[in-house]
């Protein structure tokens, strides 16, 4: 049995924060919390800061980092947007696309970030044919968050329409196995490790046609897998929904058996209130992304709305325009701020909870997100001594780590009781800017 022990200065214990707490590991989940502990006790590792439960990235399509910076030229809409990603997706091939994952996922792990869910669309070679391995592109997904030390919930996505009973466009056959049926066969070869688990995700009620919506459910509600969908991200959607169907993207996809609380609708942007009453209702969750949802000219999303009907709330940085949950979480609130000209929507600490907790239950990993006995070893340590932290009274550390903190403040991520940064260096991957560089460039063509 591996054991170690951790002082945390600092811990934020869910409602409050606590000095002094130790906290003992075995085989990566904690074994004992002690409260009262002054200084650490012999032999433990100190975590000066405030200390967190390991940030939970709920909604990441890892190769979209390939276009930060480079989409900011000019103006245009997010169809505009898409193209540019396209042109990306194309040049994917397992090697590159293992390179650019695990420097994007050391990336996170220097955020904090200890588990990511992956919405993985690109499955195939550039004009649909498979790879030797159907899942090669799956695979290398999972051995890049292995290899930058964090968890993985690899969302396969069913993507095999360009819209509404239209077949997939050239830049689009890579994403489609031809049916759910094929794709359902595929995703059963994945297998899950001790880092790694697989889920399911319909791409969009305009990407995968009615019929085959249930094929989808079905296979998540078989294995019990969360089950992810982007939903009504876009007005256009809505529109071309409901000239299809005569019904919103959220009705559909009720009426289909996808709603649930194994379920997660992310964006939920355009929604009507008898949609966030369907969504709510079935305790379907919701993963907001701000960062993105604004760099997208997307819309602010009625998460305060979707929150009181019983849609539990997570956080995901999707395009990676930004990787900060902290940024992710304060946007949220600052966000409906500036719709409803009030403060004060969400306290810190139930942002924080949607960053950790409920972002991990999004993702299938119920036993991640807490400082308690039982819970998997996962933790985030933020400095309150840089000069985005220092001053505030550490007992405010939730309201510092929410509202002044951001990823370059992540001193420690801890993933099973393993550092994985230690004082902000990454102990996997030795030069992650370096390493992200690369990656990139090699997508250039």
């Amino acid at each position: 049995m591996t054991t170690r022990t951790y002082w945390l200065e600092h811990a934020w214990l869910g409602t409050y924060v606590e000095p002094g707490v130790v906290v003992e590991v075995a085989d990566g989940r904690i074994s004992a919390v002690r409260t009262d502990s002054p200084a650490p006790p012999p032999g433990a590792e100190a975590l000066r800061g405030l200390t967190l439960p390991g940030l939970a990235n709920a909604h990441s399509h890892a190769f979209h980092r390939a276009l930060r910076g480079t989409v900011q030229v000019g103006s245009g809409t997010f169809w505009t947007w898409r193209e540019v990603m396209y042109s990306v997706a194309d040049r994917l091939t397992p090697e590159t696309y293992h390179a650019l994952a695990r420097a994007v996922y050391a990336e996170m792990a220097l955020a904090g970030i200890t588990c990511a869910g992956e919405f993985h669309y690109v499955h195939h070679a550039p004009g649909g044919t498979p790879y030797a391995d159907p899942n090669a592109m799956g695979e290398a997904l999972i051995a890049a968050a292995a290899e930058a030390g964090i968890r993985i919930t690899l969302l396969d996505t069913c993507y095999l329409s360009s819209g509404f009973g239209a077949p997939p466009g050239a830049e689009q056959l890579r994403f489609s196995d031809g049916d759910a049926e094929a794709w359902a066969e595929r995703c059963a070869l994945l297998k899950e490790r001790d880092h790694a688990r697989i889920g399911a995700a319909i791409h969009s009620v305009r990407a995968v046609p009615a019929g085959q919506l249930g094929t989808v459910a079905r296979w998540a509600e078989e294995r019990r897998a969360p089950l992810h969908v982007h939903l009504s991200e876009q007005t256009a959607e809505n529109d071309a929904c409901l000239a299809a169907h005569g019904r919103t993207p959220t009705r559909l996809l009720a009426d289909h058996g996808v709603l649930g609380p194994r379920t997660t609708g992310v964006h939920n942007t355009h929604l009507t209130d008898e949609d966030i009453a369907l969504l709510g209702g079935s305790g379907t969750g919701t993963c907001m992304c701000p960062t993105t949802e604004r760099d997208l000219a997307d819309g602010i999303g009625p998460a305060v709305a979707l929150q009181r009907a019983g849609s539990p709330l997570s956080l995901g940085s999707d395009s990676h325009a930004v990787i900060d949950l902290l940024e992710e979480a304060r946007a949220m609130e600052l966000n409906e701020r500036l719709r409803t000209r009030t403060r004060g929507h969400w306290t810190a600490a139930a942002l924080l909870r949607a960053a950790t907790a409920d972002g991990h239950a999004a993702l299938g990993w119920d036993e991640a997100g807490t400082i308690e006995p039982g819970a998997l070893a996962d933790l985030t340590t933020i400095a309150l001594d840089s000069v985005r932290t220092a001053g505030p009274l550490p007992r405010l550390g939730a309201e510092t780590a929410v509202f002044a903190a951001g990823a370059a403040d992540v001193r420690h991520t801890v993933v099973g009781g393993r550092h994985v940064v230690r004082d902000g260096a990454h102990t996997l991957v030795p030069d992650v800017p370096q390493a992200l560089a690369a990656a990139v460039e090699a997508l250039r063509g």
